[in-house]
């Protein structure tokens, strides 16, 4: 308990100053005050009556009656403290590359020869994403954009919280068909990548870049878009999504004429971009992998937990003045009916 004017607590060493005077004062006897007895023997070990006993704690009421008074006057205050616990989510942008070679059918593992590289995608951006067990518990306190690009770059969403919209953006996701869309802009992903996470302060922006393929249009390098996002304070993940070889893919959009085709993912640049910002550079080569890459992205980039307190005081005087109203009307109801002194 804290008082906001302590000094009126100085009156309680007044009070004990004049009660102590009190007891040290003779008693003052009147003329004629004295009633004639022939002898007080009589009155030796006489018991005390109830009303007599009774009165003796008048005086103690009054004082305790003061000091409540005086506490209430300092305005005593009561005070707990309120510890809030908060969780502060990150930025993210999601770059995924849906060129024509993201239809390749090898990252979905025997017996799903029908799931292309994209539809793997999907599924774990999901899961990584709202979350689904323990080694993903979800992403639902960050702010996520989404990002593809082929020969162009295109932002599909600015950072949001609504990520079960998202996520339906998301699953409308296909490979490119037109051959003039075809390709992999990776240096201008980048760049719009960092473009969504611009327009605020966020805690630890991140950018999750997953291709297949080598950097082969575009108007940007890939090593400069890294530099702006090492000025920018954004990390970048680096993600090569693909076996390694040849793989089947369709022979064209839509057909259900497989053939093979040899694939290259340039990890070498990609490991330089992921390293010039910070960041890191993964391979996945099935759909596992690619799990295994998103479940220790999610190790890597936690939000930070922000405790906040408070200190609430409140005023607890009321109490004490009551008390102090109720002891003189106490004292003053005795005085006037059971314990009063006749004249």
């Amino acid at each position: 308990m804290s008082f906001a004017e302590p000094w009126w607590l100085v009156l309680l060493v007044l009070l004990a100053l004049v009660g102590l005077r009190a007891r040290q004062r003779p008693v003052r006897r009147l003329p004629g005050g004295n009633v004639g007895v022939a002898s007080l023997d009589d009155f030796d070990g006489a018991a005390s009556g109830l009303r007599v006993q009774a009165a003796r704690l008048l005086p103690a009421i009054s004082v305790i009656a003061c000091i409540a008074l005086v506490v209430a006057l300092a305005r005593p205050q009561a005070g707990f403290e309120v510890t809030e616990r908060e969780t502060e989510g990150i930025a993210i942008a999601m770059v995924v590359d849906v060129s024509s070679s993201m239809s390749a059918v090898d990252l979905g593992g025997e017996g799903e020869a029908d799931r292309n590289r994209l539809e793997v995608v999907k599924e774990t951006f999901r899961d990584f994403i709202a979350g689904v067990g323990d080694n993903l518990p979800g992403r639902g306190s960050d702010l996520v954009s989404l990002v593809t690009f082929g020969r162009y770059a295109d932002t599909l969403t600015p950072l949001t919280l609504d990520h079960e919209a998202l996520l339906q953006l998301s699953a409308s996701l296909r490979p490119v068909e037109l051959p003039e869309e075809d390709g992999t802009a990776i240096g201008d992903a980048i760049l719009a990548g960092l473009d969504s996470l611009t327009g605020g302060e966020h805690a630890s922006p991140v950018l999750i870049l997953l291709t297949d393929g080598s950097h082969n249009a575009g108007t940007v390098e890939p090593l400069v878009a890294a530099e702006a996002a090492r000025a920018l304070g954004v990390r970048i993940y680096a993600i090569g999504a693909g076996s390694r070889g040849r793989v089947a893919m369709p022979a064209r959009p839509g057909s259900s004429d497989i053939r093979m085709v040899q694939v290259f993912i340039d990890e070498f640049t990609l490991t330089r971009v992921a390293e010039a910002t910070g960041g890191r550079y993964f391979r996945a080569t099935d759909a596992e992998g690619l799990r295994a890459v998103y479940e220790e992205i999610d190790q890597l980039e936690k939000g930070r937990n922000v405790a906040r307190h408070y200190q609430r005081r409140v005023d607890v005087y009321p109490w004490f003045l009551g008390l102090a109203l109720m002891l003189v009307l106490a004292r003053a109801g005795l005085d006037a009916t059971v314990l009063r002194i006749a004249p």
